[in-house]
């Protein structure tokens, strides 16, 4: 028997925005509360049961607002078609702009394309290059299924939501909740700012150490994000390995 998700009837009426500003609405009825809680934990298992046997995988984030003719969007769909030629399935947000250009690459050369969707006020329609589709009620679901199933990230250039991901990723991996992994940044030009913040306030100021940045690696070059990620796979698989720390923007 296939799943069934709940409906607005089996919970209670209530739109996916308005139930997740309600997280934040401080004490309600112990009643909603409870229906809440079934909602999360339903959406947690009907992600993990649909993306369990995706295999390698590797998450790339982005704007959606980048064009198809937008060098940002032809980086990605480039950035999806070395991953798929490298036995890699490709995840990202399903939506356009970045996401859809590395779905597009992914498939185009003949990989796994998925899509994890969140649902907005303002509907973000999947792009036509998804294998698979899993959509979402709640960020924080979605976010972990973006993380549990991937063995890397490829950031494009983006805006809040983009640094939200890396950064709560980065986040876990400093404080040992998840298993380091690479997070190959793209886009020299644009991040640059960011990677100035970075090594003059953040580790000028001692509020992160050096050594946290020792996987994150800043590339334009497709062929050698793909390499790092293929080279972390390999170690993996050898044993842990200490490495001294780059400097973010070089390549290690």
């Amino acid at each position: 028997m296939k799943d069934r998700a709940p409906t607005d009837a089996d919970w209670g009426k209530c739109s996916p925005c308005d139930d997740e500003r309600a997280l934040l609405g401080g004490a309600r009825l112990r009643r909603d509360e409870f229906r809440r809680a079934l909602r999360i934990f339903w959406e947690f298992i009907r992600g993990f049961r649909q993306l369990h046997f995706t295999g390698r995988c590797v998450t790339v984030f982005g704007s959606a607002r980048f064009d198809e003719d937008h060098e940002y969007y032809a980086l990605s769909r480039e950035v999806g078609s070395r991953l798929a030629q490298a036995g890699f399935a490709v995840m990202t947000g399903g939506g356009p702009g970045v996401m859809e250009g590395a779905n597009r690459g992914a498939k185009e050369a003949g990989g796994l394309s998925i899509g994890c969707n969140i649902k907005l006020p303002m509907e973000q329609e999947p792009n036509a290059y998804l294998d698979k589709f899993v959509e979402f009620r709640y960020f924080f679901v979605r976010k972990v299924m973006l993380v549990k199933y991937s063995d890397a990230f490829v950031v494009m250039p983006g805006g809040f939501g983009t640094l939200d991901e890396v950064f709560e990723t980065a986040v876990l991996m400093q404080t040992g909740k998840i298993q380091h992994f690479p997070i190959i940044i793209m886009g020299r030009k644009f991040w640059a700012p960011m990677r100035e913040f970075i090594e003059r306030s953040l580790i000028g100021m001692g509020t992160i150490s050096p050594d946290d940045l020792r996987l994150i690696h800043m590339t334009d070059d497709p062929d050698e994000a793909v390499r790092i990620i293929v080279e972390h796979e390999r170690q993996r698989e050898k044993g842990p390995v200490i490495r001294p720390a780059p400097v973010l923007g070089e390549v290690s």
